[in-house]
Protein backbone atom coordinates (compact mmCIF):
# COMPACT_ATOMS: atom_id res chain seq x y z
CA UNK A 1 0.00 0.00 0.00
CA UNK A 2 1.37 3.23 -1.20
CA UNK A 3 2.27 5.74 1.86
CA UNK A 4 3.23 9.15 1.31
CA UNK A 5 5.12 8.83 4.83
CA UNK A 6 7.05 6.22 3.69
CA UNK A 7 7.47 7.64 0.07
CA UNK A 8 8.77 11.01 1.91
CA UNK A 9 11.83 8.98 3.96
CA UNK A 10 12.70 6.88 0.50
CA UNK A 11 13.31 10.67 -0.83
CA UNK A 12 15.10 11.64 1.97
CA UNK A 13 17.22 8.10 2.17
CA UNK A 14 18.39 8.72 -1.68
CA UNK A 15 19.08 12.60 -1.23
CA UNK A 16 21.94 11.72 1.79
CA UNK A 17 22.87 8.91 0.16
CA UNK A 18 23.73 10.95 -2.78
CA UNK A 19 24.91 13.54 -0.70
CA UNK A 20 27.10 11.05 1.20
CA UNK A 21 28.73 9.95 -1.83
CA UNK A 22 29.40 13.44 -3.46
CA UNK A 23 30.47 14.92 -0.17
CA UNK A 24 33.17 11.76 -0.23
CA UNK A 25 34.78 12.51 -3.33
CA UNK A 26 34.79 16.47 -2.74
CA UNK A 27 36.86 16.07 0.83
CA UNK A 28 39.48 14.35 -1.15
CA UNK A 29 40.08 17.46 -3.49
CA UNK A 30 42.63 19.73 -2.68
CA UNK A 31 40.41 22.60 -3.03
CA UNK A 32 38.66 21.16 0.21
CA UNK A 33 40.97 20.58 1.95
CA UNK A 34 42.83 24.41 1.76
CA UNK A 35 39.21 25.58 2.88
CA UNK A 36 40.03 23.16 5.97
CA UNK A 37 43.45 25.98 6.77
CA UNK A 38 42.76 28.83 9.02
CA UNK A 39 45.10 31.00 10.83
CA UNK A 40 46.75 28.75 13.58
CA UNK A 41 46.66 29.55 17.19
CA UNK A 42 50.11 30.33 19.24
CA UNK A 43 49.01 28.39 22.29
CA UNK A 44 46.64 26.34 24.53
CA UNK A 45 44.69 28.66 26.86
CA UNK A 46 44.24 25.90 29.65
CA UNK A 47 45.06 22.56 29.70
CA UNK A 48 42.32 20.81 30.58
CA UNK A 49 42.23 18.02 33.23
CA UNK A 50 42.39 14.49 31.02
CA UNK A 51 40.74 13.07 34.12
CA UNK A 52 37.47 14.14 32.59
CA UNK A 53 38.12 11.24 29.87
CA UNK A 54 38.52 8.57 32.52
CA UNK A 55 34.83 7.48 31.92
CA UNK A 56 34.85 6.97 28.44
CA UNK A 57 37.81 4.73 28.71
CA UNK A 58 38.19 0.97 28.65
CA UNK A 59 41.59 -0.10 30.26
CA UNK A 60 41.03 -4.11 29.11
CA UNK A 61 40.89 -2.20 25.22
CA UNK A 62 44.51 -2.24 25.33
CA UNK A 63 47.34 -4.23 26.95
CA UNK A 64 50.10 -2.85 25.62
CA UNK A 65 52.83 -0.64 27.63
CA UNK A 66 53.92 2.23 24.99
CA UNK A 67 57.11 1.88 26.52
CA UNK A 68 57.96 -1.68 24.84
CA UNK A 69 56.09 -0.36 21.43
CA UNK A 70 58.20 0.39 17.91
CA UNK A 71 56.68 3.86 17.04
CA UNK A 72 57.95 3.66 13.85
CA UNK A 73 55.63 0.38 12.96
CA UNK A 74 53.08 1.62 15.77
CA UNK A 75 50.10 2.28 13.10
CA UNK A 76 50.92 -0.83 10.80
CA UNK A 77 51.19 -3.35 13.56
CA UNK A 78 47.70 -3.15 14.40
CA UNK A 79 45.51 -4.14 11.69
CA UNK A 80 42.37 -5.13 12.54
CA UNK A 81 39.46 -2.92 12.29
CA UNK A 82 38.89 -2.94 15.77
CA UNK A 83 42.01 -2.37 16.77
CA UNK A 84 42.30 1.09 14.59
CA UNK A 85 39.39 2.57 15.19
CA UNK A 86 40.28 2.33 18.65
CA UNK A 87 44.10 3.31 17.96
CA UNK A 88 42.66 6.37 15.58
CA UNK A 89 40.15 7.51 18.83
CA UNK A 90 43.61 7.78 20.92
CA UNK A 91 41.24 7.65 23.96
CA UNK A 92 44.47 4.81 24.95
CA UNK A 93 46.27 8.34 25.86
CA UNK A 94 44.61 8.00 28.98
CA UNK A 95 46.23 4.59 30.16
CA UNK A 96 49.87 5.27 29.04
CA UNK A 97 52.44 6.23 31.44
CA UNK A 98 52.47 10.12 31.71
CA UNK A 99 56.12 10.32 33.19
CA UNK A 100 57.76 8.33 30.68
CA UNK A 101 55.88 8.03 27.31
CA UNK A 102 56.18 11.68 26.17
CA UNK A 103 58.40 11.33 23.55
CA UNK A 104 57.00 8.19 22.15
CA UNK A 105 53.62 10.16 21.72
CA UNK A 106 54.95 13.14 20.03
CA UNK A 107 56.42 10.78 17.62
CA UNK A 108 53.08 8.60 17.25
CA UNK A 109 51.43 11.73 16.25
CA UNK A 110 54.24 13.25 14.30
CA UNK A 111 52.89 10.08 12.05
CA UNK A 112 49.89 10.32 12.07
CA UNK A 113 49.42 13.74 10.95
CA UNK A 114 52.05 13.02 7.89
CA UNK A 115 49.69 9.94 6.80
CA UNK A 116 46.11 12.39 7.66
CA UNK A 117 47.13 15.50 6.72
CA UNK A 118 43.95 15.57 3.75
CA UNK A 119 40.63 14.06 4.55
CA UNK A 120 41.06 9.92 4.78
CA UNK A 121 37.61 8.21 4.77
CA UNK A 122 39.29 5.86 6.90
CA UNK A 123 40.06 7.94 9.78
CA UNK A 124 37.74 10.92 9.39
CA UNK A 125 34.31 9.93 10.20
CA UNK A 126 32.90 12.76 12.54
CA UNK A 127 32.60 10.25 15.09
CA UNK A 128 36.24 9.53 15.38
CA UNK A 129 37.31 13.19 14.70
CA UNK A 130 35.70 14.20 17.65
CA UNK A 131 37.03 11.44 19.51
CA UNK A 132 40.51 12.43 18.57
CA UNK A 133 40.40 16.02 19.21
CA UNK A 134 39.02 15.63 22.67
CA UNK A 135 41.98 12.96 23.25
CA UNK A 136 44.41 15.10 21.64
CA UNK A 137 43.28 18.31 23.93
CA UNK A 138 42.87 16.83 27.19
CA UNK A 139 46.12 15.06 27.02
CA UNK A 140 48.13 17.84 25.38
CA UNK A 141 49.80 18.56 29.16
CA UNK A 142 51.97 15.60 28.16
CA UNK A 143 51.56 15.97 23.99
CA UNK A 144 53.34 19.48 24.71
CA UNK A 145 55.69 18.44 27.19
CA UNK A 146 59.12 20.10 25.87
CA UNK A 147 58.38 19.75 22.23
CA UNK A 148 59.44 22.06 19.55
CA UNK A 149 57.92 24.45 17.75
CA UNK A 150 57.53 22.24 14.77
CA UNK A 151 56.15 19.52 16.26
CA UNK A 152 53.27 22.35 18.12
CA UNK A 153 52.57 23.78 15.12
CA UNK A 154 51.89 20.41 12.70
CA UNK A 155 50.09 19.15 16.44
CA UNK A 156 47.12 22.81 16.56
CA UNK A 157 47.37 22.78 12.42
CA UNK A 158 45.84 19.09 12.28
CA UNK A 159 43.22 19.84 15.31
CA UNK A 160 42.37 23.08 13.60
CA UNK A 161 41.58 21.04 10.11
CA UNK A 162 39.34 18.49 11.72
CA UNK A 163 37.58 20.82 13.66
CA UNK A 164 36.59 23.13 10.99
CA UNK A 165 35.64 19.50 8.98
CA UNK A 166 33.39 18.54 12.03
CA UNK A 167 31.86 22.31 11.61
CA UNK A 168 31.86 22.14 7.89
CA UNK A 169 29.85 18.61 8.69
CA UNK A 170 28.27 19.10 11.71
CA UNK A 171 24.62 18.83 10.38
CA UNK A 172 24.57 15.56 8.27
CA UNK A 173 24.35 13.99 11.63
CA UNK A 174 21.12 12.50 12.17
CA UNK A 175 21.54 10.97 15.64
CA UNK A 176 21.06 13.75 18.29
CA UNK A 177 23.13 11.89 20.78
CA UNK A 178 26.37 11.29 18.41
CA UNK A 179 25.76 15.29 17.44
CA UNK A 180 26.29 16.20 21.24
CA UNK A 181 29.34 14.38 21.15
CA UNK A 182 30.91 16.18 17.82
CA UNK A 183 29.64 19.27 19.15
CA UNK A 184 31.74 18.84 22.12
CA UNK A 185 35.05 18.45 20.43
CA UNK A 186 34.06 21.64 18.74
CA UNK A 187 33.25 23.67 22.21
CA UNK A 188 36.21 22.49 23.78
CA UNK A 189 38.42 23.35 20.87
CA UNK A 190 36.70 26.91 20.91
CA UNK A 191 37.65 27.09 24.97
CA UNK A 192 41.55 26.03 25.17
CA UNK A 193 42.13 27.97 21.42
CA UNK A 194 41.38 32.16 22.19
CA UNK A 195 41.47 32.65 18.09
CA UNK A 196 38.53 29.81 18.23
CA UNK A 197 36.64 31.27 20.58
CA UNK A 198 33.60 31.74 17.58
CA UNK A 199 33.52 27.50 17.72
CA UNK A 200 32.20 28.19 22.08
CA UNK A 201 29.79 30.20 21.05
CA UNK A 202 28.32 28.87 17.31
CA UNK A 203 28.45 25.24 19.37
CA UNK A 204 26.65 26.52 22.39
CA UNK A 205 24.52 27.58 20.32
CA UNK A 206 23.85 23.90 18.45
CA UNK A 207 23.98 22.40 21.91
CA UNK A 208 20.88 24.12 23.43
CA UNK A 209 18.74 23.54 20.59
CA UNK A 210 19.63 19.89 20.55
CA UNK A 211 19.28 19.78 24.48
CA UNK A 212 15.60 22.11 24.16
CA UNK A 213 14.75 19.31 22.02
CA UNK A 214 16.12 15.94 22.36
CA UNK A 215 15.46 15.03 26.13
CA UNK A 216 12.42 14.86 27.91
CA UNK A 217 10.44 17.02 31.11
CA UNK A 218 13.33 14.49 33.30
CA UNK A 219 16.15 14.60 31.45
CA UNK A 220 15.91 11.51 29.42
CA UNK A 221 16.50 11.32 25.83
CA UNK A 222 13.13 10.83 23.96
CA UNK A 223 14.27 8.14 22.10
CA UNK A 224 13.63 6.57 25.21
CA UNK A 225 17.71 4.77 24.94
CA UNK A 226 18.97 5.10 28.68
CA UNK A 227 22.58 4.07 26.98
CA UNK A 228 22.40 7.43 25.00
CA UNK A 229 21.41 9.28 28.17
CA UNK A 230 24.67 7.86 29.90
CA UNK A 231 26.64 8.68 26.99
CA UNK A 232 24.73 12.59 26.45
CA UNK A 233 25.77 12.70 30.22
CA UNK A 234 29.40 12.42 29.89
CA UNK A 235 29.75 14.72 27.02
CA UNK A 236 27.39 17.10 28.68
CA UNK A 237 29.31 16.99 32.03
CA UNK A 238 32.69 16.85 30.12
CA UNK A 239 31.87 20.82 28.24
CA UNK A 240 30.73 21.89 31.76
CA UNK A 241 33.63 20.73 33.70
CA UNK A 242 35.85 22.05 30.59
CA UNK A 243 34.01 25.59 31.02
CA UNK A 244 34.86 25.82 34.69
CA UNK A 245 38.48 25.20 34.03
CA UNK A 246 38.58 27.80 31.70
CA UNK A 247 36.41 30.29 34.29
CA UNK A 248 34.09 30.55 31.01
CA UNK A 249 30.36 30.90 31.75
CA UNK A 250 28.24 27.80 31.79
CA UNK A 251 24.72 28.68 30.25
CA UNK A 252 22.01 27.67 32.46
CA UNK A 253 20.81 25.31 30.42
CA UNK A 254 23.89 23.39 30.44
CA UNK A 255 23.69 23.94 33.89
CA UNK A 256 19.43 22.78 34.07
CA UNK A 257 20.36 19.38 31.36
CA UNK A 258 23.52 17.96 33.42
CA UNK A 259 21.40 17.95 36.94
CA UNK A 260 18.66 15.84 35.55
CA UNK A 261 20.84 13.81 33.93
CA UNK A 262 22.42 13.26 37.50
CA UNK A 263 19.42 13.07 39.26
CA UNK A 264 18.01 10.37 36.15
CA UNK A 265 21.84 8.09 36.49
CA UNK A 266 21.60 8.00 40.56
CA UNK A 267 17.87 6.79 39.54
CA UNK A 268 18.98 3.53 38.04
CA UNK A 269 21.42 2.42 40.20
CA UNK A 270 20.90 -1.21 40.79
CA UNK A 271 22.25 -3.43 43.52
CA UNK A 272 24.30 -5.77 40.92
CA UNK A 273 26.05 -2.32 39.32
CA UNK A 274 24.31 -3.11 36.17
CA UNK A 275 21.71 -1.20 34.29
CA UNK A 276 18.38 -2.06 33.11
CA UNK A 277 17.97 -3.24 29.54
CA UNK A 278 15.82 -1.38 27.36
CA UNK A 279 15.97 0.33 24.16
CA UNK A 280 19.18 0.07 23.08
CA UNK A 281 21.26 -0.62 25.89
CA UNK A 282 24.33 -3.28 26.49
CA UNK A 283 25.38 -4.03 29.79
CA UNK A 284 27.44 -1.42 31.87
CA UNK A 285 28.91 -0.92 34.97
CA UNK A 286 26.56 2.18 35.54
CA UNK A 287 27.61 2.31 39.21
CA UNK A 288 31.52 2.86 38.68
CA UNK A 289 29.96 5.88 36.46
CA UNK A 290 28.58 7.43 39.05
CA UNK A 291 31.84 7.10 41.19
CA UNK A 292 33.30 8.94 38.59
CA UNK A 293 30.57 11.74 38.69
CA UNK A 294 30.74 11.69 42.52
CA UNK A 295 34.59 12.33 41.93
CA UNK A 296 33.57 15.36 40.44
CA UNK A 297 31.20 16.03 43.34
CA UNK A 298 28.13 15.61 41.62
CA UNK A 299 24.84 14.23 43.87
CA UNK A 300 21.64 13.36 42.81
CA UNK A 301 19.01 16.28 43.96
CA UNK A 302 16.14 14.07 43.10
CA UNK A 303 15.50 10.28 43.07
CA UNK A 304 13.36 9.76 39.88
CA UNK A 305 10.79 6.89 39.26
CA UNK A 306 9.89 7.21 35.85
CA UNK A 307 12.82 7.48 33.28
CA UNK A 308 12.12 7.47 29.32
CA UNK A 309 9.01 5.91 30.65
CA UNK A 310 10.46 3.03 32.30
CA UNK A 311 8.68 3.14 36.10
CA UNK A 312 10.87 2.44 38.89
CA UNK A 313 9.14 0.72 41.96
CA UNK A 314 11.82 0.52 44.65
CA UNK A 315 11.51 -1.85 48.13
CA UNK A 316 13.86 -2.37 50.57
CA UNK A 317 15.15 -5.88 49.17
CA UNK A 318 13.61 -5.75 45.37
CA UNK A 319 13.99 -3.12 42.32
CA UNK A 320 11.71 -3.10 39.47
CA UNK A 321 11.90 -1.66 36.35
CA UNK A 322 8.65 -1.55 34.08
CA UNK A 323 8.30 -0.47 30.38
CA UNK A 324 5.18 1.92 30.29
CA UNK A 325 6.25 3.70 27.01
CA UNK A 326 4.98 4.14 23.62
CA UNK A 327 7.65 3.70 20.88
CA UNK A 328 9.32 6.82 19.99
CA UNK A 329 8.72 8.68 16.54
CA UNK A 330 9.99 6.86 13.91
CA UNK A 331 13.15 9.54 13.13
CA UNK A 332 14.18 8.44 17.16
CA UNK A 333 13.35 4.55 16.48
CA UNK A 334 16.18 3.25 15.08
CA UNK A 335 17.22 1.54 18.55
CA UNK A 336 13.82 0.87 19.82
CA UNK A 337 13.05 -2.64 21.33
CA UNK A 338 9.42 -3.58 21.37
CA UNK A 339 8.88 -4.37 24.74
CA UNK A 340 5.93 -2.56 26.05
CA UNK A 341 4.96 -3.77 29.40
CA UNK A 342 8.17 -5.57 29.67
CA UNK A 343 9.89 -5.88 33.29
CA UNK A 344 13.08 -6.11 35.11
CA UNK A 345 13.14 -7.94 38.68
CA UNK A 346 15.97 -7.59 41.53
CA UNK A 347 15.71 -9.06 44.18
CA UNK A 348 18.22 -9.19 47.24
CA UNK A 349 21.42 -7.79 45.46
CA UNK A 350 20.56 -10.25 42.56
CA UNK A 351 18.76 -10.05 39.22
CA UNK A 352 16.45 -12.57 38.18
CA UNK A 353 14.11 -11.45 35.01
CA UNK A 354 15.77 -9.53 32.73
CA UNK A 355 15.41 -8.64 28.52
CA UNK A 356 17.95 -9.85 25.99
CA UNK A 357 19.69 -6.51 25.97
CA UNK A 358 20.88 -4.82 22.18
CA UNK A 359 22.75 -7.13 20.13
CA UNK A 360 24.06 -4.29 17.82
CA UNK A 361 27.89 -5.20 18.35
CA UNK A 362 27.66 -8.65 17.50
CA UNK A 363 25.92 -8.80 14.46
CA UNK A 364 22.58 -7.02 12.13
CA UNK A 365 21.09 -10.91 12.95
CA UNK A 366 21.68 -10.35 16.47
CA UNK A 367 20.57 -6.78 16.41
CA UNK A 368 17.49 -7.92 15.00
CA UNK A 369 16.80 -10.36 17.47
CA UNK A 370 17.14 -8.31 20.34
CA UNK A 371 14.73 -6.17 19.05
CA UNK A 372 11.70 -8.61 19.18
CA UNK A 373 9.13 -9.06 21.49
CA UNK A 374 9.74 -12.55 22.28
CA UNK A 375 13.21 -11.42 23.33
CA UNK A 376 11.70 -8.83 26.36
CA UNK A 377 10.19 -10.49 28.66
CA UNK A 378 6.23 -9.62 28.13
CA UNK A 379 3.55 -11.32 26.04
CA UNK A 380 3.43 -11.89 22.44
CA UNK A 381 0.64 -13.01 20.31
CA UNK A 382 1.50 -15.54 17.50
CA UNK A 383 5.03 -14.88 18.65
CA UNK A 384 4.45 -11.00 16.42
CA UNK A 385 6.39 -8.25 17.14
CA UNK A 386 4.78 -5.12 18.07
CA UNK A 387 5.75 -3.09 15.80
CA UNK A 388 7.44 -3.66 11.96
CA UNK A 389 10.58 -2.67 11.20
CA UNK A 390 12.01 -0.79 8.01
CA UNK A 391 13.13 -3.31 5.52
CA UNK A 392 13.98 -0.84 2.43
CA UNK A 393 18.41 -0.85 2.85
CA UNK A 394 18.48 2.48 1.64
CA UNK A 395 16.26 3.80 4.28
CA UNK A 396 17.93 1.73 6.52
CA UNK A 397 21.47 2.57 5.47
CA UNK A 398 20.79 6.45 5.32
CA UNK A 399 18.81 5.87 9.48
CA UNK A 400 18.91 3.09 11.27
CA UNK A 401 16.88 0.64 10.82
CA UNK A 402 13.58 2.67 12.20
CA UNK A 403 10.08 1.36 13.16
CA UNK A 404 7.22 1.52 10.57
CA UNK A 405 4.09 1.13 12.99
CA UNK A 406 2.89 2.38 16.03
CA UNK A 407 1.01 1.77 19.28
CA UNK A 408 -0.28 3.53 22.11
CA UNK A 409 0.31 2.23 25.90
CA UNK A 410 -2.64 3.98 28.54
CA UNK A 411 -3.92 3.40 31.81
CA UNK A 412 -0.58 3.25 33.53
CA UNK A 413 -1.91 3.50 37.45
CA UNK A 414 -0.02 3.09 40.92
CA UNK A 415 -2.07 1.71 43.78
CA UNK A 416 0.11 2.26 46.58
CA UNK A 417 -1.02 0.12 49.59
CA UNK A 418 0.14 -0.62 53.05
CA UNK A 419 1.51 -3.91 52.11
CA UNK A 420 1.00 -4.26 48.34
CA UNK A 421 2.48 -1.62 45.48
CA UNK A 422 0.10 -2.22 42.20
CA UNK A 423 1.22 -0.98 38.60
CA UNK A 424 -0.47 -1.59 35.77
CA UNK A 425 -1.11 -0.65 32.19
CA UNK A 426 -2.30 -1.72 28.62
CA UNK A 427 -1.69 -1.55 25.19
CA UNK A 428 -3.38 -1.48 21.90
CA UNK A 429 -0.37 -3.11 19.61
CA UNK A 430 -2.00 -6.20 18.92
CA UNK A 431 -5.71 -4.72 18.34
CA UNK A 432 -5.71 -4.23 14.58
CA UNK A 433 -4.21 -7.88 13.66
CA UNK A 434 -5.18 -9.99 16.58
CA UNK A 435 -8.37 -8.52 18.12
CA UNK A 436 -6.76 -7.86 21.56
CA UNK A 437 -5.75 -5.18 24.23
CA UNK A 438 -2.77 -6.59 26.36
CA UNK A 439 -3.51 -5.22 30.22
CA UNK A 440 -0.23 -6.31 32.49
CA UNK A 441 -0.87 -6.06 36.49
CA UNK A 442 2.08 -6.43 38.83
CA UNK A 443 1.41 -6.81 42.30
CA UNK A 444 4.83 -6.57 44.51
CA UNK A 445 4.76 -7.92 48.50
CA UNK A 446 6.25 -5.08 50.58
CA UNK A 447 6.86 -7.59 53.10
CA UNK A 448 8.66 -10.84 51.43
CA UNK A 449 9.28 -9.12 47.48
CA UNK A 450 7.18 -11.94 46.03
CA UNK A 451 5.67 -10.61 42.97
CA UNK A 452 1.97 -11.55 41.50
CA UNK A 453 1.64 -10.80 38.00
CA UNK A 454 -1.55 -10.99 35.41
CA UNK A 455 -1.75 -10.62 31.99
CA UNK A 456 -5.27 -9.78 30.76
CA UNK A 457 -6.16 -10.60 26.88
CA UNK A 458 -9.30 -8.77 26.34
CA UNK A 459 -10.71 -9.04 22.89
CA UNK A 460 -11.89 -5.87 21.58
CA UNK A 461 -14.47 -7.30 19.15
CA UNK A 462 -16.83 -10.30 20.11
CA UNK A 463 -18.15 -10.94 16.56
CA UNK A 464 -14.26 -12.04 15.21
CA UNK A 465 -13.37 -15.79 15.75
CA UNK A 466 -9.71 -16.20 15.22
CA UNK A 467 -7.61 -18.45 16.98
CA UNK A 468 -4.14 -17.25 18.49
CA UNK A 469 -1.51 -18.31 21.03
CA UNK A 470 -0.03 -16.47 23.47
CA UNK A 471 3.40 -16.51 24.80
CA UNK A 472 4.33 -14.76 27.61
CA UNK A 473 8.38 -15.50 28.42
CA UNK A 474 10.55 -14.41 31.87
CA UNK A 475 13.95 -14.44 30.51
CA UNK A 476 15.97 -15.09 33.60
CA UNK A 477 19.02 -13.57 33.95
CA UNK A 478 22.56 -15.22 33.06
CA UNK A 479 23.83 -17.33 35.60
CA UNK A 480 20.43 -18.01 37.46
CA UNK A 481 19.56 -21.78 36.70
CA UNK A 482 15.90 -23.09 36.97
CA UNK A 483 14.31 -26.67 36.98
CA UNK A 484 11.03 -27.54 36.07
CA UNK A 485 9.35 -29.47 38.79
CA UNK A 486 8.14 -33.38 38.62
CA UNK A 487 4.40 -32.31 38.13
CA UNK A 488 5.40 -29.50 35.52
CA UNK A 489 3.15 -26.93 36.88
CA UNK A 490 6.00 -24.92 38.70
CA UNK A 491 9.47 -24.21 38.09
CA UNK A 492 12.36 -23.58 40.48
CA UNK A 493 14.58 -20.54 39.68
CA UNK A 494 17.85 -21.28 41.54
CA UNK A 495 19.35 -17.84 42.50
CA UNK A 496 22.28 -19.40 44.86
CA UNK A 497 22.99 -22.57 47.12
CA UNK A 498 20.39 -22.01 49.93
CA UNK A 499 18.22 -19.37 48.03
CA UNK A 500 15.43 -19.85 45.92
CA UNK A 501 12.20 -19.10 44.44
CA UNK A 502 8.85 -20.74 42.63
CA UNK A 503 7.42 -19.74 39.35
CA UNK A 504 3.78 -20.87 38.91
CA UNK A 505 0.92 -19.73 36.65
CA UNK A 506 -2.93 -20.86 35.57
CA UNK A 507 -1.41 -20.99 32.05
CA UNK A 508 -2.14 -23.89 29.72
CA UNK A 509 1.25 -24.69 29.54
CA UNK A 510 4.41 -23.70 31.38
CA UNK A 511 7.86 -24.52 30.05
CA UNK A 512 11.55 -23.88 30.67
CA UNK A 513 13.30 -22.86 27.06
CA UNK A 514 16.50 -22.35 26.62
CA UNK A 515 17.56 -18.21 25.70
CA UNK A 516 20.12 -16.43 24.95
CA UNK A 517 21.62 -12.77 26.37
CA UNK A 518 22.93 -10.19 24.19
CA UNK A 519 23.77 -7.80 26.44
CA UNK A 520 27.52 -7.98 26.83
CA UNK A 521 28.66 -8.10 23.30
CA UNK A 522 28.57 -11.44 22.59
CA UNK A 523 25.84 -14.58 22.93
CA UNK A 524 25.60 -16.09 25.83
CA UNK A 525 22.95 -18.67 27.19
CA UNK A 526 20.26 -18.48 29.67
CA UNK A 527 17.22 -19.75 30.58
CA UNK A 528 13.83 -18.62 29.90
CA UNK A 529 10.35 -19.20 31.19
CA UNK A 530 7.41 -19.27 29.15
CA UNK A 531 3.74 -19.77 29.37
CA UNK A 532 1.82 -20.58 26.61
CA UNK A 533 -2.02 -21.37 25.56
CA UNK A 534 -4.64 -20.70 22.44
CA UNK A 535 -7.44 -18.16 22.96
CA UNK A 536 -10.15 -17.37 20.37
CA UNK A 537 -11.42 -13.72 19.77
CA UNK A 538 -14.62 -13.82 21.34
CA UNK A 539 -12.99 -14.53 24.61
CA UNK A 540 -11.11 -12.64 27.20
CA UNK A 541 -8.45 -14.66 28.35
CA UNK A 542 -6.61 -13.75 32.21
CA UNK A 543 -3.22 -15.19 33.05
CA UNK A 544 -2.15 -15.11 36.49
CA UNK A 545 1.72 -16.04 37.54
CA UNK A 546 3.60 -15.97 40.67
CA UNK A 547 7.32 -15.74 41.82
CA UNK A 548 7.42 -16.10 45.39
CA UNK A 549 10.09 -16.99 47.55
CA UNK A 550 10.80 -20.90 48.49
CA UNK A 551 12.28 -20.43 51.62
Amino acid sequence: MFSFKAAYFYFLAVKITLARFVKKIYFSTNYYNKLLKTKLPEQLYFYPNPFLLSSFVNQKIFTFKLSKVNVNTFWSDFESPKESENLNSFFWLNLINRKNDGEAIQQIISIWIKNNIKYRKKNWSNLQISKRILAWILNADIILNNADRGFKENFFNSIIIQVNHLKKNLNDENDPAKKIEIISAIIISGLVFKECNSNFEKGIKSLKYIVENFFDNNGCPINRNIYDLVQCSKFLVLIKECCKDAQEYIPDFLDDIVDKLVDCLYSLQTPTNKNPLFNGTSEFKINNYLEYLTGLEYKSKNIINNIGQIYIARGKKNLLFFDIGSPPAKKYSKDYQSGPLSFEYFIDNHKIITNCGFGNKISKKAELISRLTSAQSTLCLNDSSVVKFEKNNLINEAFGTSITTSFKVSNFNIDNEKNYLTLSAKHDAYENNFNYIHQRIIKIDKKNSNLHGQDNLIAVNKNKKLENMYSIRFHLYPGISAIQTMGKNSILIQIEKNKSLIFTSNADNLILEKSIFLARNQIINNFCITVTGLLNNIENKNITWDIKRNN
